[in-house]
């Protein structure tokens, strides 16, 4: 050990750490280490992310004028479809289950790795393959049909290269299948002692959710896409009205996968949040026991409201009504959530560190998302907002600006124990602001442009939309900034930054104990718990006192 710059104890370099087990490249690629495929995650999703966001820059840059004069309305069709397919399937999905999932977990429930390791590299190999062939479909040739692939357009009438396509998405499910089943069997039997049920983190009990709903729903995702293949290849009746098939039965179809896969994206997002609200506010998480229950409900109820997307498609006036009410239940829970949150903050001695800007940001952007899809949920409302930006801005508001804004602030919460490097705070601190008012100015206005009756994936448009389609695109770039900013910073901290001690956040959990990055086997002896989760209060409070120790103590 020895003191460093800030006077804080920081831990020499470890010889035996993840980071340092192995250099060569070889060793990183059949690496079955958990901790080294997280980042492996990390890198591949970084790749999609800006593929994904140069596509998305494109159509902002398109929509800055009223006239297509920059694609045609086919280009257009395909680079919205490429922006959706690879932000979906190869970023948000991914992102937290598998990078902060795949390092964080087993460190939180006192494992060694996860369950099956090798199945978890496998996970990773699957995702690059699927990704390859989406990218080849989506670049080479172009998909025209949107990322929701409706019938019969993908079946009849596209001339792209649908089949690729959905041969990507389909291999990339069972990436996440295989994530969801190892998390699963690591938190039922790797945890350690004295990690009993109700003393695992918020943030594993996000996972346990999501892979629960990954394991269950993706499987109809599969089937989905080849009932596809099967009419586009075969010429089978499924879908096509005119042989007696139904275009409505894909998107029930598509939708039993796609609702449940918004808590694919947004479960991690809310226990990332909960782990960084708790250590920064100094408190116990208030209402621990209902926000575990509120997870679990959001998972199951997410199960049954996915007709909720097929208001105007034809569906039965009976089934809309019981959709729309099961959408307005399940914003009980994550409402809970929101109020669990607040009441965790309330009197609080609050950290305003980078981590807390981007989780306070998500707090904010989730609760604006999330009252916003009850006007989605009211099937008159819905009638006249369906197509249009509105749904565009809703969507974004959860996905991107939820997720998103939980995913940087994990990554900045969690970075001193990944890489045992500090970044600079001021900077980081600045990346979140712009993040926060460069997403809102891009996507408020799109809520204006739907009430007002814009409809999405139009390349053209009437001129009274032009205002509020350049702040947004002006937005956009603001936006761009925000995620640029870290890339730069949290490099320059990868080769110079200050060296982190292994608790540098004073918080509790499995994962502070050990050193920072942590060894190859994550613990140097195995842990035990003794406490109930985030003991912050008492700790702060009594730090000398033998009965109020921190959540953990070595054996």
């Amino acid at each position: 050990m020895k003191v460093d710059d800030t006077g804080l104890l920081a831990r020499e370099p470890d010889e035996t750490s993840y980071l340092t087990a192995g250099t060569t490249l070889r060793s990183w690629l059949l690496s079955t280490d958990h901790k080294r495929i997280a980042i492996l995650y990390a890198a591949s999703i970084t790749v999609f992310f800006f593929i994904g966001g140069a596509a998305a820059t494109m159509i902002r840059l398109e929509l800055f004028t009223p006239a297509g004069d920059l694609t045609t309305a086919d280009e257009y069709n395909r680079l919205f479809t490429l922006h959706g397919v690879i932000m979906v399937w190869f970023f948000l999905i991914p992102s937290i289950p598998g990078t902060l999932g795949n390092f964080l977990l087993p460190l939180m429930v006192g494992a060694k790795d996860v369950a099956f390791p090798r199945l978890n590299l496998m996970s990773w190999y699957l995702y690059v393959t699927a990704g390859l062939f989406t990218l080849a479909a989506l670049l080479l040739g172009g998909v025209d049909t949107g990322w929701t692939f409706y019938t019969p357009l993908s079946t009849l009438y596209s001339n792209s290269y649908v089949l690729l396509a959905a041969f990507g998405i389909f291999v990339v499910g069972f990436s996440s299948i295989a994530t969801g089943i190892n998390f699963i069997a690591t938190i039922h039997l790797l945890r350690t002692k004295g990690m009993t049920w109700m003393r695992l983190p918020l943030f594993a009990w996000a996972m346990y959710a999501t892979s629960l709903v990954m394991v269950l729903a993706t499987p109809v995702l599969a089937m989905a896409l080849l009932l596809i293949c099967g009419e586009r290849l075969l010429g089978l009746p499924i879908f096509d009205p005119r042989v007696g098939g139904d275009p409505v039965l894909f998107q029930h179809i598509f939708w039993f996968y796609s609702h449940p896969a918004v808590y694919i994206m947004i479960l991690p997002a809310m226990g990332v949040v909960s782990e960084i609200i708790a250590c920064e506010a100094r408190r116990r998480v208030f209402g621990y026991q209902f926000m575990v229950y509120a997870m679990l409900v959001i998972a199951v109820i997410g199960f049954l409201v996915w007709g909720h997307h097929m208001f105007v498609a034809g569906q039965s006036p009976f089934a809309s009504m019981i959709f729309s009410f099961l959408s307005f239940v399940i914003a009980v829970p994550s409402a809970i959530k929101v109020f669990n949150w607040t009441g965790t903050l309330y009197r609080g001695r609050i950290r305003f560190s980078a981590p807390m800007l981007y989780a306070l940001g998500f707090v904010g952007l989730f609760t604006l998302g999330g009252l916003t899809g009850l006007f989605l949920a009211s099937i008159p409302v819905d009638v006249h907002l369906s197509d249009t930006y509105f749904v565009v801005a809703h969507f974004h508001y959860i996905m991107v600006g939820g997720a998103v804004s939980a995913f940087f602030g994990g990554l900045h919460f969690w970075w001193p124990k990944i890489t045992g490097r500090l970044y600079n705070e001021n900077f980081a601190r600045s990346a979140a602001l712009w993040l926060f008012f460069g997403f809102n100015f891009t996507f408020f206005p799109q809520f204006i442009l739907g009430y007002l009756g814009m409809p999405r994936r139009y390349h053209e448009y009437p001129p009274e939309f032009q205002v509020w389609n350049v702040m947004s695109s002006t937005g956009a770039v603001v936006l761009a900034v925000g995620y640029l900013m870290p890339l730069f910073y949290l490099g320059y901290s990868l080769l110079h930054g200050e060296r982190a001690g292994d608790n540098p956040r004073d918080a509790t959990g499995l994962e502070w104990t050990t050193s920072s990055p942590p060894p190859q086997h994550n613990f140097h002896e195995p842990p035990v718990v003794r406490s109930e989760p985030y003991a912050y209060h008492d700790w702060d409070e009594a730090p000398g006192d033998a009965d109020e120790t921190p959540q953990t103590d070595p054996a």
